[in-house]
């Protein structure tokens, strides 16, 4: 499967709007939205790339591999999940350290397309051939 990558890097820029709303307003109800959204990412059916491909009906001059992307979507999750467990636990830390983590992943993949889950998941790839080897021999 195959993504658009102006879809991603606006999804990011929403995301990252998002995250920043919620860290401004302490709103762990907005924070539970959003990894709503990353959860729905993870199967496929974001809807801010939705949204992307109403707004914008051309097509892409060149797309990438979904898997990466679906991978820092998982990611995203664990992370506002952990923020979740933080607000609702009252350990503030957790809320807002895990918060603040996803928002500087989107904000990095937003401004200069740097998506740090699908360099995660590139190195996991490279690694586990090595490690798959060792196990074997």
């Amino acid at each position: 499967m195959r993504a658009d990558p102006r879809a991603l890097r606006f999804g990011a820029t929403i995301t990252t709007l998002v995250l920043a709303l919620v860290l401004l307003t302490g709103s762990w109800w907005l924070l539970a939205a959003q990894a709503v959204v990353f959860a729905l990412g993870v199967a496929r059916v974001s809807p801010y790339t939705m949204l992307f491909k109403v707004l914008v009906r051309s097509a892409p001059k060149e797309t990438e591999d979904a898997r990466p992307p679906r991978f820092a979507q998982a990611v995203g999750l664990i992370f506002a999940v952990a923020g979740l467990v933080g607000f609702v636990t009252g350990i503030t830390p957790l809320a807002l350290g895990a918060t603040a983590a996803a928002l500087l992943a989107a904000l990095l993949n937003a401004a200069i397309g740097l998506c740090l889950g699908c360099e995660m998941y590139l190195m996991i790839r490279r690694l586990l051939p090595a490690a798959n080897m060792e196990v074997h021999q």
